[in-house]
C-alpha cells in the first residue's frame, strides 16, 4: 500500500508535542509536515531556538517541512461588512490584527528561510455577510503579499476556508483568475467548500485552474444545518476516492495533507489523526 501522492500532516493535529506527532505521522508513512502550531504556540510565535529545534526534530524523523500553515490575513478587514455568525473563527492560537499584518509576512519568510518550506498558507479576512464587498480588497492584498515575497521564490498559498471571503472554489477561482501573480496558487481544502455550501467533488473542484493547486488539506465531514460534523477520512460526505483520482489524472505533484479535525473516539485526537492518517494512506495508494 504505497502512496502514489505524497502523504503529510498538520503536526499539531496529532499532537502539539512536535515529537509525539513525528513519530504518529512516521509511523503511518508520512513524509512531509505542515507546522501551524508547535509546543503550544503558533509557528509565528516561536522563538529562533524553538525553531531551530523544530527543524532538527523533523530531519531525524525523516520529515520535509513543506508549509507554513500561518495565519495571515485571519482578521477583521477595516470598514467592511458586518463578520457572519454563523462560521467558527478558528485561530489555533493566534491573536494577530489587521496592523499586524505586514511584520507576520515579513516574519513567516524568516520562518521558511529557517525551515525549507516553499508555502506561506494565507487567507481572505474573516467571512463577512457580503463576501463580494469584500473582493477587490482580497485581491489587493494578496497581489500586494505576492510581490513582497515575489524575490524569495515562495509561494503564497490562497486556502479556501470557510470562515474567510474565499470560502469556495467558485469564489477561490475568482480570486485566482484576478490574481494573476505566478507565485499565488491555491491550498485546495474540499471540507472547507462542503462547510460553506458548496459540492466540492466534482462540482467545485470543476471550476479550479488546476495547474493553480499547489497543496491540498484533506478532513472529512457532513453537515448539520451550518454546524460541520467531523469524522473519519473518507467516511462522510466528500467523495475523496474520487478527488485524489481526479488530482492525479490532472498531474497534481502536491501533497495531501491531514488536517484531522474530528475529536476522535472518546475525544482522543491522538487516535483520530493515526485512523484519518492510515485511511489518506489507503486513499493515496489507490
Amino acid at each position: 500500500m504505497n502512496p502514489k501522492l505524497r502523504i503529510a500532516s498538520i503536526t499539531d493535529e496529532f499532537s502539539p508535542q512536535l515529537g509525539l506527532a513525528l513519530e504518529a505521522m512516521k509511523s503511518i508513512g508520512m513524509t512531509g509536515a505542515e507546522l501551524r502550531v508547535v509546543w503550544g504556540k503558533n509557528i509565528m510565535d516561536l522563538s529562533d531556538e524553538e525553531l531551530d529545534k523544530t527543524v532538527e526534530l523533523c530531519g531525524r524523523y525523516g520529515m520535509e517541512i513543506i508549509s507554513i500553515a500561518s495565519p495571515i490575513l485571519k482578521c477583521v478587514l477595516p470598514g467592511g461588512p458586518e463578520i457572519d455568525p454563523r462560521f467558527q473563527q478558528d485561530t489555533f492560537n493566534a491573536k494577530h490584527t489587521f496592523a499586524d499584518q505586514p511584520r507576520l509576512l515579513e516574519h513567516a519568510v524568516k520562518v521558511c528561510e529557517k525551515t525549507g518550506a516553499k508555502i506561506i498558507r494565507v487567507f481572505t479576512y474573516w467571512r463577512t455577510v457580503d463576501p463580494p464587498q469584500c473582493f477587490d480588497a482580497v485581491v489587493t492584498a494578496v497581489s500586494g503579499l505576492a510581490e513582497q515575497v515575489k524575490s524569495t521564490g515562495l509561494i503564497i498559498g490562497l486556502e479556501n476556508e470557510h470562515a474567510c471571503n474565499v470560502a469556495t472554489a467558485t469564489e477561490a477561482a475568482a480570486a485566482l483568475k484576478a490574481i494573476p501573480n505566478e507565485n499565488v496558487k491555491l491550498v485546495w481544502d474540499p471540507a472547507n467548500s462542503v462547510c460553506a455550501g458548496e459540492n466540492p467533488f466534482p462540482y467545485g473542484y470543476g471550476l479550479l485552474p488546476k495547474n493553480r493547486i499547489v497543496h491540498v488539506h484533506t478532513k472529512d465531514c457532513h453537515m448539520e444545518g451550518h454546524k460541520p460534523v467531523w469524522g473519519p477520512l473518507g467516511t462522510r460526505s466528500i467523495d475523496w476516492k474520487g478527488q485524489i483520482a481526479a488530482l492525479m489524472a490532472d498531474g497534481y505533484q502536491g501533497w495531501l495533507s491531514l488536517e484531522t479535525h474530528w475529536p476522535g473516539p472518546d475525544g482522543d485526537k491522538m487516535e483520530a489523526s493515526k485512523i484519518c492518517g492510515w485511511n489518506l494512506r489507503g486513499l493515496a495508494s489507490a
